[in-house]
């Protein structure tokens, strides 16, 4: 057992402990509004590669600037704070042995399951306070990626988890790229995997064509999780090297899928019935910094090396991340009036008009 005198000391009046508030439920250091905090909280996010944590038996990530620990019991995977409830030493400073776990390595406590605290060394014969479980979070498995909500109320209608074409059908290669980091908002960087005006300028290197600019019309539709768009034109999608793949007068099909806040998907139709699935995945580590995650699905090319995937991918996500980096105002504008528009534009109108829809707008127009 834990002294008497001790546990009494915590339950002494003479301790001052206050209220907590809305804003003491923030992160530290936390770059959000508030308001606009909690409003993002409360969606599903990608936070690692499902195969990193298997390799490995526990990863740090940050989501919404609130550091975490992801790590694997067995055959579950956990999600809690990156902070060991003792004396707050980050748990991504310990281990995982054999799966039994997270081992803080300072004193040695281990946490298992939902992020109970299993095993106290110095006092192993005595029961365990609740005090010293962490934090944990709800934890779904999809596409590859470990996915989680920070703020899922108990008895509140789960969010809806991101729709990915084509993963779980037969015929199709299911790749995962690694995680990239981009200096720049998640906002921002989902915005400009929808725009459709950008390829000639700056996709040239992998599949654009620099003499080719011109943005067909498209329309845009309504959808319970955001919008999707259609989009024909004659820019292909192969690599530059296999463009004389594409069949003479191809149109190009693209298939927008936007999942606010900051999750989009997109289909593209190649020629003799192939389809590329793409899963963009902007997870906010902060206001400032994004971590990217793309899965992918395919039913073309299956015998080709994964490798010369993520090759490809990665140089993509550079060319994209340059402009996102650059970008200002470093937020994304909600308000109409920030910034000028052109008929192109229809995808990135709407996903601010989502955005503003779900209440946010302090933060994103300061």
């Amino acid at each position: 057992m834990y002294p008497r005198e001790y546990i009494a000391s915590i339950g002494s009046p003479a301790v001052n402990i206050p209220t907590p508030s809305a804003s003491s439920d923030l992160p530290r250091n936390c770059t959000f509004d508030a308001d606009d905090w909690h409003i993002l909280a409360r969606h599903w996010y990608a936070i690692a590669l499902v195969r990193d944590v298997e390799e490995r038996g526990l990863v740090g990530a940050t989501l919404l600037d609130e550091r975490l620990v992801v790590y694997k019991v067995n055959d579950e995977i956990v999600v809690a704070n990156d902070i060991c409830t003792h004396r707050g030493v980050p748990l991504t400073m310990g281990s995982n042995e054999d799966e039994k776990g997270v081992r803080c390595r300072y004193h040695g406590l281990q946490f298992g399951a939902r992020g109970k605290c299993v095993k106290v060394p110095a006092h192993p014969d005595s029961a365990i306070p609740a005090k010293l479980h962490l934090r944990s979070y709800p934890v779904v498995l999809r596409y590859g990626l470990v996915w989680t909500c920070l703020r899922l109320e108990q008895g509140e209608n789960a969010p809806k988890m991101p729709f990915m074409p084509h993963w779980d059908e037969a015929g199709f290669q299911k790749i995962n790229c690694p995680a990239f980091d981009i200096s720049g908002f998640a906002g921002r960087q989902v915005e400009g995997f929808l725009d459709v005006a950008h390829f000639a300028f700056i996709h040239t290197e992998t599949f654009a064509d620099p003499d080719n600019p011109v943005v067909p019309p498209y329309e845009t539709k309504a959808t319970d999780s955001g919008f999707e768009a259609e989009y024909y034109s004659t820019v292909g999608n192969y690599p530059h090297g296999k463009q004389a793949e594409t069949p003479k007068d191809f149109l190009w099909l693209r298939h927008f899928r936007a999942h606010l806040p900051f999750t989009a998907h997109l289909t593209v139709h190649f020629p003799e019935g192939g389809r590329l699935s793409i899963l963009n995945a902007a997870s906010p580590v902060s206001a400032r910094r994004t971590r990217l995650f793309v899965p992918i699905a395919r039913n073309f090319d299956t015998d080709r090396p994964v490798q010369e995937v993520y090759d490809f991918n990665l140089k993509v996500f550079r060319e994209d991340a340059e402009m996102v980096e650059q970008q200002k105002p470093e937020n994304l504008p909600l308000d109409p009036r920030m910034e000028a528009h052109i008929p192109a534009d229809r995808s990135s109108i709407n996903y601010r008009r989502g955005l503003r829809d779900m209440g946010l707008s302090h933060f994103f127009i300061a």
